[in-house]
């Protein structure tokens, strides 16, 4: 990578491929016009597919320093810039960076087995069996509700404030807000708690109630830990993940639009 008039000259790109057809043949095609690099060498991987590779992907090079522009090749798309062929480098050197910092996750099963993972967008709390979950929460080692029962709870990032916290009538928060959304899935009781916004450096603990007869689940994004009892979260600000957007596309502006339904 090397720096030509101010601007970030991206020379070596890793292109990786969701595996559809349709993002296969986009891989070809770039392939055969940039040249394709081990992600290792890369200035800068380059996505092609949708939301899903987006998150891997972000998840594959976390703390590595890699900068990810993604092409959308898949349905959704929220997080990938529109797919062309066409002057690659020039757009990559013209890309707006959004940093994003992961959440933690540290959960503890009805066996004592302690596991541990990042997420991107958000870490749920998700009932297991046909009765609600019962749940006490606590932020900064002080309780803060007792007992909810619902379906579930989140906490989102910013970044993923428009993923799950969106549909399930959660907070839009702004890229560079210091915040996170807590916001419950299904509440039955109590009925009118909406959830909450939290500062970013805030710890969230959820203790399960009642685990063995409402069995309880934690998701960190796509890692699954089932049968927990205790689930701990926070903010990794260490971590920032760097993705490019073209210009008056960033995630700020999808974000934004977000709010006003476009």
């Amino acid at each position: 990578m090397s720096q030509t008039r101010g601007a970030v000259r991206f020379e070596r790109i890793a292109f990786l491929s969701s595996g559809t057809p349709e993002a296969d043949a986009a891989l070809a095609e770039l392939s055969g016009i940039y040249g394709n690099v081990a992600p290792a060498e890369a200035d800068v991987v380059v996505a092609l597919g949708g939301d899903g590779l987006m998150l891997q992907s972000l998840h594959k090079f976390m703390g590595r320093n890699k900068p990810i522009y993604g092409m959308n090749r898949g349905s959704v798309g929220f997080l990938m810039n529109e797919f062309s062929a066409e002057a690659l480098r020039e757009r990559l050197s013209a890309a707006e960076p959004s940093i994003v910092h992961p959440l933690t996750m540290r959960a503890t099963d009805v066996h004592g087995e302690i596991m541990s993972a990042r997420a991107i967008n958000e870490v749920s709390v998700l009932r297991q069996s046909f009765q609600a979950a019962k749940m006490r929460i606590s932020i900064d080692g002080t309780e803060r509700l007792s007992e909810l029962v619902a379906d579930g709870l989140l906490v989102a990032t910013p970044a993923g404030s428009t993923a799950y916290n969106l549909s399930a009538n959660g907070p839009i928060l702004p890229l560079d807000a210091p915040l996170m959304a807590l916001t419950p899935i299904s509440a039955f009781r109590p009925r009118r708690w909406r959830g909450a916004l939290l500062a970013d450096k805030a710890k969230v603990t959820i203790e399960v109630l009642e685990a063995d007869k409402r069995p309880v689940a934690a998701v960190a994004d796509h890692f699954e830990v089932r049968n927990v009892m205790r689930v701990e979260i926070a903010m990794d600000h260490e971590t920032g993940l760097v993705l490019l957007h073209d210009p008056g596309h960033s995630l700020d502006e999808r974000i934004l639009r977000e709010q006003f339904g476009y």
